[in-house]
């Protein structure tokens, strides 16, 4: 039974499940996240980590393939499922009027970033962080032949090219790409259909790990839907490694005012999601060099015990 108006929802397979339990301690660390539930796609989970779920969670589903698709695209990649059903959210968890999807690989740092991924989604609006910031330095690939650009690749261009064909990959190349990692939006928006309908089509031919976050591309760049978009502190990409601020313990921006960060996304750093315990040089505001992990450290996702930040 639903018991708020509003729910996040993530989902992972086995491996990411410490993850999975750090999001769920570090949204619940927040008194407001009391106005939320918590649902869970099972995408590869065990009984016994679903049964650890369950006591505190809203609801825990296994979502079926959106389509059927080939064994060579599928190859076994339960977890891909939290992809590709994203835009099938509403029919999995029903009766929400508000859903905020986070990957089990991020962690709430400052609720300011939930405040305003859920105003943007009031407005009707798609509300997502781009992947383009003054501190994200490389946004596009290039090759080249002598002294001319003889290939440009970028997100956008580089999958549309293969799920869509040139026209489309063409339209779609100069934009900034949106971080489908995190992003909310009302149960009656719109976007969910046509969402749905741009994924099916782009899984025909493109792959299944992209497919989400380029048709939401579409739907918000070639298509017009409303979107808000957001800045890069409410959920920041750690490859972009941060500044660690050691007066007030937290995460911050690379550059000034140094704004706190929302949601920290522990992206780039394999080893680092698999073991919580592998760190990083990273600096300080103050101009030193420290070691830090980018996970969430308030919890012990694995060993399940409260841990010093």
């Amino acid at each position: 039974m639903t018991h708020n108006k509003q729910t996040f929802v993530s989902g992972c397979d086995s491996n990411y499940f410490p993850m999975l339990l750090e999001w769920v301690h570090s949204v619940r660390a927040h008194k407001q996240s009391k106005d939320f539930d918590i649902c869970i796609m099972n995408t590869g989970l065990t009984e016994e980590q679903c049964n650890i779920l369950k006591p505190l969670v809203t609801h825990v589903k296994t979502p079926d393939w959106p389509c059927d698709l080939p064994e060579y695209k599928i190859r076994g990649r339960e977890y891909l499922k939290s992809c590709v059903c994203r835009p099938f959210i509403p029919n999995l968890f029903p009766d929400y009027e508000t859903y905020m999807w986070m990957d089990a690989d991020m962690w709430v740092q400052d609720w300011r970033a939930i405040d305003l991924y859920m105003t943007g989604a009031s407005r009707g609006c798609l509300s997502i962080t781009t992947q383009s910031d003054r501190a994200y330095l490389r946004q596009i690939r290039i090759k080249w032949l002598g002294n001319l650009p003889w290939k440009v690749r970028g997100f956008y261009f580089t999958n549309a090219l293969n799920a869509f064909g040139f026209k489309t990959a063409k339209k779609i190349l100069p934009y900034n790409v949106l971080n489908a990692g995190s992003f909310a939006m009302r149960g009656d928006s719109p976007h969910w259909k046509r969402w749905q309908e741009l994924l099916l089509q782009a899984l025909k031919k493109g792959k299944i790990f992209t497919a989400e976050q380029l048709t939401l591309g579409m739907l918000t760049y070639l298509e017009d839907y409303p979107v808000e978009i957001l800045p890069a502190w409410t959920q920041w990409l750690c490859e972009n490694k941060p500044l660690w601020d050691e007066e007030k313990s937290i995460f911050v921006e690379t550059f000034l005012p140094n704004e706190p960060i929302g949601i920290i996304h522990v992206s780039g750093y394999d080893e680092m999601r698999v073991d919580r315990r592998v760190t990083t040089p990273i600096k300080t505001v103050d101009g030193k060099v420290i070691d830090k992990t980018f996970r969430y450290m308030g919890y012990d996702g694995e060993n399940q015990t409260p841990l010093s930040p």
